[in-house]
Formats: structure tokens, sequence, C-alpha cells
């Protein structure tokens, strides 16, 4: 509903039976919603095997980004970004997301990186990428739960259509995605104190259970769940429907522009 009042049309990603769909139906979405941790994680790695065994799957940013070029959409909404993970000269935990963003050309909408990653990082990571990456009304870059995380935003963009026209332009010379963060409005975001502790305590238990490679985020994120007793996920709630609607916003005006050009 928030896509469409603000101009733009909805297309959930997903595979289903091993095949991708773009754009779902209710029955769909919830199916995979009771289905749970059955559904496979894809990222890019995993498209070729989910889709050769005909099992379901959910899309992680970097396979929905390779599914949303293929047809033809440009802005994709999500909530964070997967990144560089804390602890990475021991793990080399890096995300697929950030290889994706700089070859393939499509905006991606978030609330900034997953605050239990290591931003500074994260970012430098882009910026070896080539990925413009762009804060929404303000100079520090999000941190998904909160609106801060006291890291300076490469850059910024007071408007919808300055984060389209960058991202047409970026699109246009091939030179592969934009990224673009939208902090969590403030009445909406969770303690940051209390999310940062409960991150390094999901971290320790997850050093502890020998958790790893892609189960290692889930994992933390349902701890950080538990821990805030549910606060965390108001929060991710509020931030994506947040997310959908500068989203919409800016697709329409990449759309706009889309056609200008072609005109």
């Amino acid at each position: 509903h928030i896509i469409r009042s603000n101009g733009a049309v909805p297309a959930t990603i997903a595979l289903i039976g091993g095949v991708p769909h773009v754009g779902l139906t209710k029955e769909e979405i919830n199916m995979l919603g009771r289905e749970g941790h059955k559904v496979r994680k894809v990222s890019r790695r995993d498209l070729a095997f989910v889709m050769a065994s005909g099992v379901h799957g959910a899309t992680t940013v970097s396979a929905t980004m390779v599914l949303a070029h293929l047809a033809g959409i440009k802005v994709f909404v999500t909530g964070g970004i997967g990144g560089v993970h804390r602890g990475v000269a021991q793990t080399w935990d890096i995300s697929t997301d950030l290889k994706e963003l700089g070859k393939t050309p499509v905006c991606v909408v978030c609330a900034g990186v997953k605050s239990i990653l290591d931003i500074p990082k994260t970012l430098e990571y882009l910026e070896t990428e080539g990925v413009p990456v762009m804060t929404y009304k303000q100079d520090d870059f999000p941190s998904f739960f909160t609106a801060s995380s006291g890291v300076k935003s490469p850059m910024r963009v007071e408007t919808a259509q300055a984060a389209a026209s960058v991202a047409q332009v970026q699109i246009a010379m091939g030179l592969g995605g934009a990224l673009v963060a939208v902090p969590i409005p403030p009445e909406h975001q969770a303690d940051a104190v209390e999310v940062e502790r409960a991150i390094s305590q999901c971290l320790r238990e997850a050093e502890t259970q020998g958790v790893t490679g892609n189960k290692i985020t889930p994992f933390i994120l349902q701890g950080v769940k538990e821990i805030t007793k549910g606060k965390s996920l108001e929060a991710n709630i509020k931030l994506v429907k947040n997310n959908a609607l500068v989203g919409a916003q800016i697709a329409t005006h990449v759309g706009s522009l889309s056609l200008k050009s072609k005109l």
C-alpha cells in the first residue's frame, strides 16, 4: 500500500519451487512465512543450486539485485544490507552484497548497514567497489536499528529526486549499483546502548556455539530481538515501511528520468 500510494509498483522477489518470481501473491508470501527457516537463504552463490534443486528460496540483497536487474527493475528496497563482519581479520566474513553493489546496476534503498557489522570497514569496502553511498537528509550514516552510527556518510542527499539523479547516472554509465541509506525515524529507533549490549552478547554466544557463515546474521538478529524484548523487531518493521516510502519516491523519479533520456 505504501509503495503504490507513492506511485510505484511493488514486486516481492523469491524462489518458489526453484523458479525465480519477481512479484509474489499474498498466498505465496504467507506460505514462505509459514515455512520459516525451512526456506533456504539464497545469495548469488546459491541461485543456480536452488533453481536446479527445485526448492523454495528467500533471496539476500545480492541475489535480489541479480533477479531485479534481469527483470528490468532499477530500485530495490530492503531493511539493511550485509557488510564486513566484526572480527573480519580472523573470519574473512564479508557479505557478497557489497560486491554485488559494485557491479549490478540497481539502486538499493535501506536503513544502512546492520549494526551487528563493522560499519567503518563496510563503507571502506563500498568505496573500493566504486559504490556511491548516499544518506537521506543527514550527515551520519545510519545503523539500521538507530538513526546514526556515528560514522560520517560519504554523501548526503536532501530529496528522493536528488538520490534518483545520482542512481540514474551511475546506472546509465555502467558503473554498477548505488546505495541510499534512509535513517529510521527518531521516534521509532531502538535504544542504541541497549542494542549494542545485545549485539555484543550475541556475538559472544555465536562464537561459543560455533555459529559461522550465512547463519550468523539471523542468529544474532534473533538473539537481539529476544534480549530487547521485541523492541528491535518493532524498529525493524517501522524502518522497512519508511524505506518503502522513500524507495517508492526514488523509483518514480528514476522512471521519469529514464523516460526523458529516451525522448
